[in-house]
């Protein structure tokens, strides 16, 4: 399952460092390579710590984490909706991502300039979120305009829904609101939303780009951020990516874990940043474990067995027979497969079973 997560804000916040912090995270565990595609897009694994210790009880070939395409975009000016800038490349790369990572300038440094003068990430904030809602309401204006006779005269019921959505959208951006604060009300509606492909309906996750100091406890900055996004259907998360670019010099693992230590941090703000990616998108993950490989797939919370057999291959879902699942804490327990089966925790699951995060699936099929 390809994932893309775009990092955007305006010029300097910290944006690259960022990325290229997130380049530096093979040296955080051998097991999470990072392998740059070309200089701003970049495919980074997701920290699972469940693999490498099952690792050490099947000893496999290798070990397969689940992966996401990060992309950094473009600095933002205003003005890019009209095609400023790189207004049109850069609502082209968002255009193209499942969700985004909005950075924001939340300390005071005399020696980087702010594009704007002064360090307000509230303001900042909004200079993006109007160029996206702007941009958006010149697509939903169109769309009305196509759909409204044959919603209106035609009788087609498909576009009447989508007429009426449009209709709750534009009033939204028209109000400075994103796409996203407006609630669908039913499956026809999702799917009408999916084929608008607006800017400003994907996830959002605001990075709080602060000083050392504030990495651990945030700062009045982030406060007027988390103030700003309530009721936005948006996450937040403090990172410095100086001391993750600090910890990036480091070079064993012991010595990345004292750095965290001492500014009162249990996990590297890449690997923070990257889980949230994956929670902001709802998306869970299941495991295969055998000699060849212990491997991380990834599937939409919510998904049962046959979808998820499907994200292995697409004979799998339809000559789904079962599937056995094996709870992680039991098989860390018991220490075997054979052990697992031997205790009676082994479940053998239907067609209806809703996968659960961590679990070790075996799938049976027919085709």
């Amino acid at each position: 399952m390809a994932l893309k997560a775009g990092i955007v804000g305006l010029p300097n916040v910290g944006k690259s460092t960022l990325f290229n912090c997130l380049s530096s995270a093979k040296a955080q565990a051998a097991n999470f390579p990072f392998c740059t595609i070309d200089a701003q897009l970049g495919q980074v694994s997701v920290p699972d710590e469940r693999l490498t210790r099952l690792a050490e009880l099947v000893h496999p070939g290798r070990i397969v984490p689940a992966v996401c395409d990060i992309v950094d975009i473009a600095g933002l000016v205003k003005g890019a909706s009209k095609g400023e800038g790189l207004g049109n490349q850069f609502l082209g790369n968002i255009r193209e991502c499942d969700a985004i990572i909005h950075v924001l300038r939340c300390f005071d440094n005399g020696n980087i300039v702010h594009v704007d003068g002064s360090v307000n990430p509230v303001r900042d904030k909004e200079i993006i979120d109007t160029e996206l809602q702007l941009k958006d309401l010149e697509t939903v204006e169109n769309r009305i305009k196509r759909v409204e006779k044959v919603a209106k005269v035609g009788g087609d019921k498909a576009a009447k829904v989508e007429l009426d959505l449009l209709l709750r959208y534009k009033e939204a951006l028209e109000q400075g609101r994103s796409a996203r604060t407006v609630a669908l009300q039913n499956e026809d509606e999702e799917s009408a939303a999916k084929q608008m492909f607006l800017l400003t309906t994907k996830p959002v996750l605001y990075v709080c780009n602060v000083d050392d100091a504030s990495a651990a406890t945030g700062n009045a900055y982030v406060e007027q951020v988390r103030e700003a996004i309530q009721g936005e259907e948006a996450q937040l998360m403090v990172i410095s990516a100086q001391t993750e670019a600090d910890i990036a010099e480091l070079e064993t693992y012991e010595e990345k874990q004292m750095f965290l230590e001492d500014l009162g941090l249990k996990e590297s703000g890449c690997n923070r940043l990257i889980k949230a990616i994956y929670s902001l998108l709802n998306l869970e993950t299941f495991i295969t474990a055998g000699e060849m490989e212990v491997k991380a797939w990834t599937y939409h919370k919510g998904w049962k067995a046959p979808q998820c057999a499907g994200v292995i291959h697409t004979d799998f879902e339809k000559g789904f027979i079962r599937a056995e699942v094996i709870k992680y804490d039991d098989y860390i327990k018991y220490g075997s497969e054979a052990a697992v089966r031997e205790a009676g925790k082994m479940g053998v699951e239907g067609k209806e079973y809703v996968v659960q995060d961590g679990d070790i699936m075996h799938f049976r099929f027919n085709v």
